[in-house]
C-alpha cells in the first residue's frame, strides 16, 4: 500500500451487488463519495436529513451513472427518533449492508441544544452516528466483507481540541465553533478506533476504519459567520489560498480509499499525502485519538446519552 503509485477513482474495484449508505450524501464529499461509488456499480443509500436535497442529488448522479440504484433514506443524525427510524427502515428492507460511509457533519457558530437534549454539533456529528451504526451493526456483521468508514477532520489534531467527558456538551466552556467541532471530529476518531478493538475480540470479518479529506473546496464554509465567509472568499485571499484548497473529488478520496481499498486493514486512517491535498495515503491520528482511557471513557458516555449498547452477536438486533 505504501507504493509510489497515486491511488486514484480508476482503482476503485468492481462495486457490482455491493450496497453502500452515506450519510450526508446530498452535497460535497458525500455526493462525490456517493456518485463514484455508483458508478463502480455499487447500491448507495443516499442517507439524508432532506430527501428533497436528496432527490436532486440522486439526480445528479444519474446523469452520468444512467442505472445507478440510489435510495434515499431519511436520516436526521441530531435526532435520535429519526436515527432508530432508518435503522429500522433498513432493517425491514436488506439482509446485510456492506459498508457504512459516516460522512455527515456540522459547525454551529452558536451553541444549541437538540430535542434530546445534546449540544447540536456533539449530536449530528458522533452521538448520531455511534448510534446509526451500532443500530444496523448486525447487517454490516452479516455482510462477507463489511466496512464501516467514519469521516474525521485534520481539526482532530489540533492541540486546542480536547474533549472532556465531563463537558461533552460545552454547557460550562466558552462556546468556540472550531473547537466545539474539532471536539466532536476527535470524538469520530476514537469511535473508528475504539470500535475496531471490540471487533478484534470477536469472530468477524467486518473492519473500522477513518479518512479525513484535507482542505476541499465544498459547500461547508455555509457554516462559518457571514464575516469569516467574506474574508475567505475575498478574490485575492481565494488566490493566494487556491494551491492548498483541493476538489471535492479529491477530498472524498481517503473517503473511497478506506471505503474500497481490498488492502486496507481494520483501524487504519487515510488522508492527503500533503495533509490538506494529494492522493489518499495512511496518515497518523495523533495520541489523543488513540488514547484507550478517552475511547472507553467516551464509548460509554455514548451508549448511556444515546440509549444504544453495541451487540456484537452477529445473529441479534438493537
Amino acid at each position: 500500500m505504501g507504493g509510489t503509485t497515486p491511488w486514484t477513482t480508476a482503482d476503485i474495484p468492481d462495486l457490482r451487488g455491493r450496497t453502500a449508505v452515506v450519510t450526508g450524501a446530498s452535497a460535497g464529499l458525500g455526493l462525490e463519495t456517493a456518485r463514484l461509488l455508483a458508478e463502480r456499480g455499487a447500491e448507495v443509500i443516499l442517507a439524508c436529513r432532506s430527501t428533497e436535497r436528496a432527490a436532486a442529488a440522486a439526480a445528479a448522479i444519474r446523469q452520468a451513472v444512467p442505472a445507478a440504484q440510489l435510495p434515499i433514506l431519511r436520516l436526521d443524525l441530531a435526532s435520535q427518533r429519526s436515527v432508530r427510524e432508518a435503522a429500522d427502515r433498513l432493517h425491514a428492507r436488506y439482509e446485510h449492508l456492506d459498508l457504512l460511509i459516516n460522512n455527515a457533519g456540522t459547525l454551529a457558530r452558536a451553541r444549541s441544544v437538540t430535542a434530546d437534549g445534546f449540544e447540536t454539533v456533539l449530536a449530528t456529528n458522533h452521538l448520531g452516528p455511534f448510534a446509526f451504526t451500532g443500530l444496523i451493526l448486525s447487517l454490516l456483521m452479516a455482510a462477507p466483507d463489511g466496512r464501516v468508514v467514519t469521516v474525521g477532520s485534520g481539526t482532530s489534531g489540533y492541540r486546542t481540541t480536547k474533549l472532556d467527558l465531563d463537558d461533552l456538551h460545552y454547557e460550562r466552556r466558552a462556546y468556540r465553533a472550531l473547537r466545539v467541532y474539532g471536539q466532536s471530529k476527535l470524538a469520530n476518531l476514537l469511535f473508528a478506533f475504539e470500535l475496531q478493538r471490540r471487533l478484534n475480540d470477536i469472530d468477524t470479518r467486518l473492519v473500522a476504519v477513518a479518512a479525513y479529506p484535507g482542505v476541499a473546496h465544498t459547500d461547508f464554509s455555509r457554516n462559518l459567520s457571514p464575516a469569516l465567509r467574506r474574508v475567505l472568499t475575498a478574490p485575492l485571499l481565494d488566490k493566494l489560498l487556491r494551491p492548498f484548497v483541493q476538489s471535492a473529488e479529491m477530498g472524498a478520496l481517503p473517503t473511497l480509499r478506506a471505503a474500497t481499498d481490498p488492502a486496507v486493514r481494520g483501524g487504519e486512517y487515510f488522508g492527503p499525502a500533503g495533509r490538506v491535498t494529494g492522493y489518499p495515503v495512511l496518515s497518523g491520528a495523533g495520541e489523543q485519538a488513540h488514547d484507550l482511557t478517552l475511547a472507553a471513557g467516551l464509548w460509554e458516555a455514548s451508549e448511556r446519552l444515546t440509549g444504544v449498547v453495541f451487540d456484537f452477536d452477529p445473529t441479534a438486533r438493537n
